[in-house]
């Protein structure tokens, strides 16, 4: 079982990735460069997302082997809301490998703005509530 102090150190990095994210986010418009620092920064965030609710959930007692798991105990434990959005963000992120292909980035980055940054600091608002 995992201990408290676990999660709650992976939290500090989950909220250290998000800060990065954020200040990517700011830009509208982003060179080749910026646009793939800004897909790989959510990329991190994403990760350390899951990592950080099976951290969690272990703590809580759960055991959970896999990212879908992870996302699918989190939606039903009340961790997470729109559980379908969280399973489609883990399944496209194999699009964001392609960051080479211009229309598939600027899909990713669409995505990334108007989709799934939203759940990620949906997420570490309600974690944040966990830790006080």
């Amino acid at each position: 079982m995992h201990s408290e102090l676990r999660w709650r150190q992976r939290f500090q990095n989950y909220e250290t990735s998000l800060v990065e994210l954020r200040g990517a986010l700011e830009k509208t418009e982003y060179t080749k460069l910026e646009r793939a620092g800004l897909i790989q920064l959510f990329e991190i965030s994403f990760e350390l997302a899951w990592k950080t609710v099976k951290d969690l959930l272990s703590y809580e007692g759960y055991t959970i082997n896999s990212p879908k798991e992870t996302l699918r105990q989190a939606f039903a434990s009340g961790i997470i809301i729109e559980g379908e959005l969280w399973l489609n963000a883990l399944d496209t992120r194999n699009l964001f490998s392609h960051t080479y292909n211009n229309q598939l980035a600027e899909e990713a980055v669409a995505l990334i703005k108007d989709m799934y940054t939203p759940l990620l600091f949906a997420l570490e608002a309600t974690l944040k509530s966990r830790l006080q």
